[in-house]
């Protein structure tokens, strides 16, 4: 069993910065994918970065890319979201994820076992 907590969300200015932050404990170890999925309301989940715990395999969603870089610090069991340039439709209930299995990060829809509570993302216009 994994348990993931994320922290960071909160109200941003489109054009801002925030930076979400997921703790992981419990059984993890080389093999793991970590990751963020996020869900607007009235919208399907949406697929929005993943990284294997050892940070060489790396994937983002269309919608992010070069705007928003996901790193890990295996030391601390974290997994960092850095979302920079947002915009309004990046407003969503961001989840922390995480599998088993290294090849999810570069297959996500194959979807993931353990998953956050999420934490709110505002941006406004």
């Amino acid at each position: 069993q994994v348990q993931l907590v994320e922290s960071g969300g909160g109200l941003v200015q489109a054009g801002g910065s925030l930076n979400l932050s997921c703790a992981a404990s419990g059984r993890t170890d080389n093999n793991y994918a970590m990751g963020w999925f996020r869900q607007a309301p009235g919208k399907e989940r949406e697929f929005v970065a993943a990284i294997s715990w050892s940070g060489g395999r790396i994937s983002y969603g269309d919608s992010v890319k070069a705007r928003f870089t996901i790193s890990i610090e295996n030391a601390k069991n974290t997994v960092n979201l850095q979302m920079n340039s947002l915009k309004p439709e990046d407003t969503a209930v961001y989840f922390c994820v995480a599998d088993s299995r290294t090849y999810k990060v570069s297959n996500p829809q194959l979807g993931f076992d353990y998953w956050g509570q999420g934490t709110q993302v505002t941006v406004s216009s």
